[in-house]
C-alpha cells in the first residue's frame, strides 16, 4: 500500500474525537495527514468540544483538548492531496461560510477523490453543493440540510455507530461510528486492514 496524503479540515470547536481519532488512526495506517484551518498556520491550535450522547434530546457538549494545526491553510495545494476528512462539531457551521473552504471541498469532489465526513461535517458538503444525487448520512439534525442540498438520507443499521459509502464519499452520524467509518474510508484509500 502506498502512503496517501490526506487533508483534514478543522476549526475551533471541532468535535474532539472526530478530529483526534481519525488523525491518529490514519497515521497508524501509514498515511500522511495534514490538519488545516482557515487563518491558522502550522503550530497554531484549535479548541475542541466533546459531544456526548447521555440520553438528552440532543448531544451534550464539554470542552475538549487543544488540537494542533500541522499545515498552513493558505499554503496548501489541494492537488497534492489524495483525500479529504471533514470532522463534525460546531466548526462546520462557520467553516462553510468561507469561500476558500467551499472551493477546497469542490476540488476533491470534482476530482472524485475520497472524502470522509462525519456528524456535522456534512454541513460543509451541503454548502459546497457536492451532495446532489449522493446517498449519505450525518448527525440526524443535519438531515434537512443534506436533503435540501440534493442528497438522499440513508439510515444506518445503528443510529450512531455505522457508516455509509456512495462512490468516493463515506459518511457517518457521529464518533461512535469510528470503527466502521475509518475502515470504510481506509478501503477507499486502498489500505488493506487484516481482521
Amino acid at each position: 500500500m502506498a502512503e496517501k496524503k490526506i487533508l483534514m479540515l478543522v476549526g475551533d470547536y471541532v468535535e474532539d474525537y472526530e478530529a483526534m481519532v481519525p488523525f491518529q488512526m490514519l497515521q497508524l495506517l501509514g498515511h500522511s495527514v495534514h490538519a488545516v484551518c482557515p487563518d491558522k498556520a502550522a503550530g497554531d491550535k484549535v479548541r475542541t468540544a466533546v459531544h456526548d450522547f447521555e440520553g438528552d434530546q440532543t448531544y451534550s457538549e464539554k470542552l475538549g483538548h487543544n488540537f494542533a494545526i500541522t499545515a498552513d491553510f493558505d499554503k496548501i495545494d489541494p492537488s497534492r492531496y489524495d483525500a479529504l476528512v471533514i470532522p463534525g462539531g460546531r466548526a462546520p457551521e462557520y467553516l462553510r461560510l468561507d469561500l476558500r473552504v467551499i472551493e477546497l471541498v469542490r476540488h476533491f469532489a470534482a476530482g472524485d477523490k475520497p472524502i470522509a465526513a462525519i456528524c456535522h461535517g456534512q454541513q460543509i458538503l451541503a454548502a459546497a453543493g457536492v451532495l446532489e444525487g449522493k446517498q449519505c448520512t450525518a448527525y440526524p439534525a443535519v438531515r434537512p440540510e443534506l436533503e435540501r442540498a440534493g442528497g438522499s438520507w440513508c439510515e444506518v443499521n445503528d443510529t450512531l455507530s455505522n457508516a455509509y459509502v456512495d462512490g468516493q464519499l463515506v459518511t457517518a452520524p457521529a464518533w461512535p461510528a469510528h470503527p466502521e467509518w475509518i475502515r470504510r474510508f481506509a478501503e477507499l484509500l486502498g489500505t488493506r486492514i487484516e481482521t
